[in-house]
């Protein structure tokens, strides 16, 4: 995927380089990027069943909290 960005007649450095960036941006590059710096290993069947029941107990526990008026 390459993107290219031409100097026009009479254009400034800085809209040049503003116009490119703006190319890059709206590609998705450097979203797409950042996304694959770091990969994440897929938790087992069993890791996001304890993870989710976790979550929903905290949850529920957060709103008995606050059903009762404490922080």
């Amino acid at each position: 995927m390459a993107i290219e960005a031409r100097k026009r007649e009479g254009e400034a450095a800085n809209s040049l380089i503003y116009r490119f960036n703006r190319k890059v941006q709206q590609s998705g590059l450097v979203k797409e990027t950042r996304k694959r710096t770091f990969t994440t290993r897929t938790a087992n069947k069993t890791k996001r069943r304890a993870s989710a029941l976790y979550r929903i107990e905290k949850r529920s526990e957060m709103a008995k909290v606050k059903k009762y008026g404490h922080k």
